[in-house]
């Protein structure tokens, strides 16, 4: 088989082929979140150690250029490949054009001249070109999931013909099942993840590493002695939530929650942050259900929607909020968590998906069921009004990232479990 030893990887080939996939993301647009940010900073850590890191998407945009450095950092470009027409297709409907996106990215590999040791591909759709595209080159294909279908049905519920319409789960199980199988070697970001691997698609190997998504802690950090504080137009005191607007990311519940909350302390304000700069489809359908739970309790005054947080504004919300809020009832890991604990603010998150092996509840930060309106209340309250024990939590929190959760300690773990699996 034609690979490299094990400590001679110079290139690596990564996919992530939904979504809009630029230098400098734009979060909050459809199908554009933490999966963008951890492709990204992955590949920069990666370089940091000697290898160059080429990241492939879908070109769909004539306005794009097809190759685009990543600023700051030259061993690392995007690289767009034209499938299907020229417009944006979600992610539950990519599937068709995965063919010739793999097939024009061959064409692209070679007509450049291009070497790769190793192809990496991150969920489903870009996992599905990433076998095509290996096997072509003769070279191993590696995976990581992301978010696994099956568990997102589960938790999601809903009537099932209904959500298997809107997120075709049942051929992307079939897929995820496929590529765990012909993978060379995959990650999990979470233990749990593991566990429904074996669980929900019957599926155990010894070659799943179990690496978490890693945090900026050059970007995301307390603010410094005598900084000046960034002026925003948000209030004094919030509760600060930032995610895609979706419909499994609990914002309902955490609207349920706050209600109690402001009841108790009429000063606090909750901030709701992300979202598409143009929103669309299903985030315009649960922006409105939660515009109606707002007028229905009468929260207009301290709920703010502030919809899309520019790069230059999170790390400034993340420092001045009371504290954190993740009320997601599916979350894989729940980057922004993580990005404020890195911050030194305290965290009350959701108990169900993977920031359960980041947090231990009552030790760095609190977990709740988010569907218990007075558990996830109260824990927001005793962080609020318990300011020695909030500190605690926010301190310890911080200490947790910066010694497991870098970038740099991530990117050297992905190199560790390469090497293992190179040669195999």
């Amino acid at each position: 088989m034609s690979e490299v030893a094990n400590d001679r990887i110079k290139s690596i080939c990564m996919l992530s082929t939904h979504g809009y996939f630029d230098p400098v993301p734009q979060l909050g647009r459809t199908d554009t979140g933490g999966q963008v940010v951890y492709v990204l900073q992955l590949a920069k850590a990666l370089t940091t150690h000697g290898m160059k890191v080429d990241i492939f998407t879908r070109w769909f945009d004539q306005s794009k250029s097809q190759i685009a450095p990543v600023p700051g950092c030259a061993d690392v470009r995007i690289v767009r490949i034209p499938a299907g027409p020229w417009e944006f297709i979600p992610k539950e409907q990519i599937y068709e054009v995965l063919p010739e996106l793999a097939r024009n990215m061959i064409g692209f590999i070679r007509e450049q001249d291009l070497s790769y040791d190793l192809y990496h591909g991150h969920y489903v759709d870009a996992g599905i070109v990433t076998l095509d595209v290996a096997a072509e080159f003769v070279k191993p294909a590696f995976f990581t999931a992301h978010s696994l279908g099956a568990w997102k049905r589960e938790q999601m519920g809903g009537d099932p013909a209904a959500m298997e319409k809107k997120y075709n789960f049942e051929h992307r199980i079939s897929e995820e099942l496929r590529i765990f199988k012909a993978a060379r070697a995959q990650t999990v970001t979470t233990e749990v993840q593991r566990e429904k691997l074996q669980e929900l698609y019957g599926f155990t190997s010894d070659n799943v590493a179990v690496i978490s998504p890693g945090v900026d802690m050059h970007s995301f950090r307390p603010p410094k002695a005598g900084q000046e504080k960034v002026k925003t137009d948000l209030p004094d005191r919030y509760v600060f939530c930032l995610s895609r607007i979706d419909a499994n990311k609990g914002h309902d519940l955490l609207l349920q929650a706050f209600d109690m909350v402001r009841k108790k302390m009429p000063d606090i304000h909750l901030v709701i942050g992300g979202g598409s700069p143009q929103p669309q489809g299903t985030e315009l359908e649960v922006r409105t259900a939660m515009e109606r739970i707002i007028a229905e309790k009468d929260l207009s005054g301290q709920v703010h929607i502030v919809g899309y947080v520019p790069d230059e504004l999170i790390v400034s919300h993340y420092q001045q909020e009371e504290l954190f809020a993740l009320p997601s009832l599916f979350e894989p890991f729940g980057m922004t968590a993580l990005e404020a604990m890195a911050c030194g603010r305290p965290v009350v998150a959701s108990k169900f998906g993977g920031i359960r092996n980041v947090i231990t509840s009552g030790e760095n930060g609190l977990l709740v069921d988010p569907q218990n309106a007075e558990e996830f209340a109260g824990a927001m309250i005793k962080l609020l009004e318990e300011r020695d024990f909030s500190d605690r939590m926010a301190e310890a929190g911080r200490q947790t990232i910066q010694e497991q959760y870098s970038w740099e300690a991530i990117a050297q773990r992905h190199i560790a479990f390469y090497r293992e699996y190179m040669n195999m």
